[in-house]
């Protein structure tokens, strides 16, 4: 015998399928419009933060180089001529490495530059920002120890 309830059901779940097959263009649109205003709106904000992060790391890096200049100076007497003796030399007092790994640049790929004897102390280190040249405001700024 014919199952009446059952031919209904069976008919109900492919009008189902047929209903829910997937988003209209219209509303793919509507979706990436939205998405695109979220990322004008957050995109701004999170590379200014981008900026203060390397000026923020090249401080880092200086304390930690200023740190091996030290050590330096007290294993050898005075400090060094060049940035690379922190790494290598062949003094007979030389306790080093006093880094682990060679002088990094610093964060936009630069050398810092180091100056011994200083201009505002006993050495200076440099780092001139993101245009590596001297001067400039915001994150092409330089950062002086």
């Amino acid at each position: 015998m014919f199952n009446l309830y059952r031919a209904g059901k069976v008919q109900s779940e492919r009008k189902n399928q047929d209903v829910i097959k997937g988003f209209t263009l219209i509303e793919l649109l509507i979706v990436m419009v939205i998405l695109g205003l979220l990322a004008s709106l957050v995109a701004p904000q999170m590379f200014g933060k981008v900026g203060g992060a390397k000026q923020k790391t090249a401080q880092t890096q200086m304390e930690m180089l200023s740190t091996a200049l030290d050590m330096y100076r007290l294993d050898i007497g005075s400090y060094p001529s060049d940035l690379s003796e922190l790494t290598e030399s062949n003094l007979a007092a030389w306790e080093g490495p006093y880094l682990p790994k060679n002088v990094p640049d610093d964060p936009w790929g630069n050398r810092y530059q180091y100056k011994y004897p200083g201009d505002n102390a006993e050495f200076d280190l440099i780092s001139y920002g993101s245009d590596g040249q001297e001067g400039g405001e915001g994150e092409a700024s330089d950062i002086i120890r």
